[in-house]
């Protein structure tokens, strides 16, 4: 019998025992067999470390000291990754139990693929769902356009192309994930499947309600660094999302603070 492909998850974390429980076990209760799982923690004082040596045992591995921040933790924790296939999950988000054994049926089945993606729902603070992330079809083009349509919490790519075009650039805090799928996609494909594989939690604290406004200027850094022309749509679209920005904040803290 042939052994299933090992799959690396890293989760990188900083003061989220809120929410860091409630990852590990959508991590831990996957239907696929053979996954590393990796928790890389940046010093936490919040109670999270109680928690990690709560199943430090069923840990590939588990780091707890200071770093740059979340981009260098995930660097971290994939240079520890031994797995054919490579994805991380946030300590404020999910996984929903078929999404690792999916993702991976379908990249043994398409070698060409070098990235798969599902849907993520949007939850809130009790998990409740609130609101279904727009993912759709993309790739190098439209990625550089600011199509981007990519859930990263549902995403799973191949290690030999991040031993390729990785590791992240830790000078981004917030586009980081968009840096990585342009280089993906400018060495493989990048596949959208209409499957929900992943929650996407919203809360105050949370980078895409207290920081988005810094997401797209690091997208235009690597549009720029790549020859971009300031006349590209992604330059327009940035200047629409500058004047739209205060109503799609009210709109995302309406949506976790519903119920």
């Amino acid at each position: 019998m042939i052994e299933k492909p090992l799959v690396s998850i890293v989760t990188p974390s900083y003061n989220q025992a809120a929410y860091l429980e409630e990852t590990i076990l959508s991590v831990l209760g996957q239907t696929y067999p053979r996954i590393e799982y990796i928790l890389v923690d940046g010093a936490s004082q919040d109670g999270s470390l109680e928690i990690i040596r709560r199943y430090e045992g069923k840990l590939a591995h588990w780091i707890s000291e200071k770093d740059k921040g979340q981009t260098d933790a995930i660097n971290k924790g994939f240079a520890l990754a031994r797995g054919e296939y490579l994805a991380w999950l946030n300590s404020d988000d999910t996984l929903l139990p078929d999404a690792v054994e999916e993702a991976v049926a379908y990249l043994l089945e398409h070698p060409g693929v070098g990235l798969v993606y599902g849907d993520a729902n949007y939850i809130d603070e009790k998990s409740r769902v609130i609101g279904k992330f727009p993912a759709a079809q993309t790739d190098l083009p439209r990625l550089r356009r600011g199509y981007v349509h990519i859930p990263q919490q549902a995403s799973f790519f191949r290690k030999a192309l991040w031993d390729r075009v990785g590791p992240l650039d830790d000078s981004f805090f917030f586009a980081m994930d968009y840096d990585l799928w342009t280089r993906l996609a400018a060495v493989s494909e990048l596949k959208y499947l209409p499957r929900t594989w992943a929650n996407f939690r919203l809360h105050a604290d949370a980078k895409t309600i207290a920081a988005d406004d810094r997401c797209w200027p690091e997208m235009l850094r690597v549009h720029y660094r790549g020859g971009g022309s300031r006349f590209a749509p992604i330059v327009l679209k940035y200047q629409v999302r500058k004047l739209a920005a205060p109503f799609i904040r009210w709109r995302r803290r309406r949506m976790f603070t519903k119920g």
